[in-house]
Formats: structure tokens, C-alpha cells, sequence
């Protein structure tokens, strides 16, 4: 279930990522619906397995950053429990760690790849408190907000799509390109894999 679950809100490239964090740190994951003051949470009960909950309309890489966020802090408290502050230096080293695997272009578009490099460096405690980050990311919120605008990736194989005014459509993926085809003159371009497209439904 929880892959299924996941493979639809981060990156496909971050899918076998997240699997391996869940069973490194056995905790429960739950979808949020949106709240105004966090976009994530860890919380542990005596007696219980942690749980770590994000919210649902997050763009898929503020949903990833926010997951690896939340999971450190399980990682952290898997080691220390309750003896260190919640964003001290210990959970700045776990979550340093957690994010370097994801740092490369085939996860995240170039603006957000260089904001949050940046940010790893000393980590805040939420993304919003790092304004280049939170900018970068806010870019993409449309793709979630505003109907059929999505990032090219996320379109299925063979799916129809509108870029720069003309219908393509989605072939495979090449690292950080999509080979794609234009339906009306059947050639073949390369467009960015973070592109920000319409989809013909």
C-alpha cells in the first residue's frame, strides 16, 4: 500500500528512496489533509510505531523534501528518543545525510536542485524559512492548484500534452529529458523533464 500510495506524490525517481527510508525506520505514513501551520509531522506515543504524516497538496518536491524532513526526525528519535532538541545539530547532521542521496538532477528541476543544495548546508527548521527554497518550490505549486498543469514527468507514457502551444506526446524518459513526438509533424524533440506542460484529457 504504501508504495502505491507514495508513487504518486514525489518524483518516480524518489519512489525506491522512500520504500528503503520506511523500512530502515519502521514508522506509519499518513496523507494529511492540507494544514495552514505545518506541512508535515512526526509524533510518537508510548507503545505505538511513530507516525509521520504529510500533506496531501504538496507539489511532488515539496512532498519529497518534506518527507525526508520527517523522516530524520524519526531517524533521530530512533537513536536519541526524546534526549536532543527537535531541530538541533543532531537532527541538521540525519537530515544532511538523508537529503544527499536525493541532491541530483534526475529529482529535482534545476531551480529547486541549486535552492536546496544551498539550504542542506545548514538546514532550517522548515523549508519556508529558507526564502530561496521556498520560492523555487512555490513555482511548482501550480501543477497541484491550478486543474491540468503538470510537470512533463509525471505524464504517463504515450499521454497527450501541450508545450510552448503545440500537442506532443510523451515517449521515455532519458535521465533529466523526455524524448517526445509532435503529433502534427511526427518529429521527435527532447524536452526537459521538469517542464511545467498541459495535459490533453
Amino acid at each position: 500500500m504504501f508504495l502505491t500510495q507514495i508513487s504518486a506524490l514525489v518524483p518516480p525517481v524518489a519512489v525506491p528512496y522512500c520504500v528503503e527510508l520506511k523500512e530502515k525506520y519502521d514508522f506509519e505514513f499518513r496523507v494529511s489533509r492540507p494544514r495552514r501551520t505545518r506541512l508535515g509531522d512526526f509524533t510518537y506515543r508510548p507503545g505505538c510505531r511513530p507516525v509521520i504524516t504529510v500533506n496531501a497538496n504538496l507539489n511532488p518536491y515539496s512532498f519529497l523534501i518534506t518527507y525526508l524532513h520527517e523522516v530524520a526526525h524519526c531517524a533521530v528519535f530512533r537513536r536519541y528518543r526524546r534526549k536532543v532538541a527537535p531541530h538541533g545539530s543532531e537532527w541538521k547532521t540525519t537530515f544532511k545525510e538523508i537529503l544527499l542521496p536525493v541532491i541530483r538532477p534526475d529529482y529535482f528541476p534545476p531551480d529547486v536542485l541549486a535552492a536546496l543544495a544551498a539550504y542542506a548546508r545548514n538546514p532550517k527548521a522548515t523549508t519556508s524559512g529558507d526564502s530561496r527554497l521556498a520560492e523555487s518550490l512555490k513555482k511548482y505549486d501550480s501543477q497541484v492548484e491550478n486543474g491540468n498543469k503538470r510537470t512533463l514527468r509525471h505524464l504517463d507514457e504515450g499521454s497527450l500534452f501541450v508545450f510552448n502551444g503545440r500537442v506532443f506526446s510523451k515517449g521515455p524518459l532519458r535521465r533529466t529529458r523526455v524524448l517526445c513526438t509532435e503529433k502534427a509533424s511526427k518529429k521527435k524533440y527532447t524536452i526537459a523533464a521538469h517542464a511545467l506542460v498541459e495535459e490533453e484529457l
